[in-house]
């Protein structure tokens, strides 16, 4: 699927709202299946070789750029609604990441709900941290990343490590992270008509599957959470997006916690544009931005 321009990424968008997210016919298992062709939206990253990895029993795709840094790693965690979308939906993006900043990338397969409601996803992308410090990788020469739940999950895993006496890496890029399972943002009404992708009754009947009838707490809406304490934050999102105020509420927040944050807001851009690398040459100034921004702090 080549997409090359912010029209073409908004008629994909269009088409897999109104074939699935928008379709009351459509089952879960449709929404699973046709959200797997999201990784064709992304071209194929040459030369990075991909492993099946068990990460303290989470499974989880290790990708190697070849002659990357091996002793540094990103961690990834796709989005989907914590309900849809895979490892390898998203091992491509991950692969121009990891290829771009010249390291390894550990994508991370965590469980999904309904099936596995909160916390599942949280425990197990901090059972993939907490594995990569068991092999020895330095928490220093490590960096997390996610697009959308992901990068909300991206929040919750900075704030699990913290919570839990663990080191924090060396930085953070949450792409367009979902942060508000409120959806509370005045984006949600001031960008409905131009977002294709993300729609507010879309996100809060997603948002009930994923929560299982708990209630929220700051692991799940990061948004609410104390944020003292976590790593520097490199925030990209899109400026057509129902989302964009969860990044303009996080990194004012941040800020104030005293957080290092960097917020770029890309003009016509669509939710986890990103997702277009090696198409669309905003998804790759993005990733080239990510890597220019994260190499200084992984040591490269």
């Amino acid at each position: 699927m080549s997409i090359r321009t912010a029209q073409d990424l908004r008629d994909a968008y269009r088409q897999f709202n109104e074939k699935v997210l928008s379709n009351p016919n459509a089952t879960l298992a449709d929404m699973r299946k046709d959200s797997e062709g999201f990784r064709e939206m992304t071209t194929e990253p040459e030369g990075v070789a991909c492993e099946a990895v068990s990460a303290n029993g989470v499974p989880g795709l290790m990708l190697t750029p070849a002659g990357c840094a091996t002793d540094r790693v990103l961690q990834y965690t796709h989005g989907g609604g914590y309900v849809f979308c895979s490892a390898e939906s998203h091992r491509r993006l991950a692969g121009h990441i990891a290829k771009a900043i010249g390291c390894r990338a550990l994508v991370v397969d965590y469980r999904l709900a309904p099936e596995h409601p909160h916390p599942a996803p949280v425990t197990d992308a901090l059972a993939s941290y907490r594995w990569l410090l068991d092999q020895g990788v330095k928490p220093q020469h490590i960096a997390l990343s996610g697009d959308s739940a992901g990068g909300g999950l991206v929040i919750a895993t900075l704030l699990k490590a913290r919570d839990e006496g663990l080191p924090q890496p060396a930085g953070a890029v949450p792409i367009s992270p979902w942060t508000d399972m409120d959806g509370s943002g005045a984006s949600m009404q001031t960008r409905a008509a131009v977002d294709k992708c993300v729609s507010e009754a879309g996100l809060k009947q997603i948002a009930q599957l994923f929560l299982g009838g708990k209630p929220r707490d700051g692991y799940a809406s990061p948004l609410h959470a104390d944020l003292q304490g976590i790593a520097p934050l490199y925030i990209q999102v899109g400026d057509e997006e129902t989302l964009l105020d969860d990044s303009i509420r996080l990194a004012h927040q941040a800020l104030d916690a005293g957080v290092e944050v960097k917020l770029e807001i890309y003009p016509e851009m669509q939710h986890i544009f990103q997702i277009c690398a090696g198409n669309l040459p905003q998804a790759d100034l993005a990733v080239a931005r990510m890597a220019a921004w994260l190499k200084p702090r992984l040591g490269l």
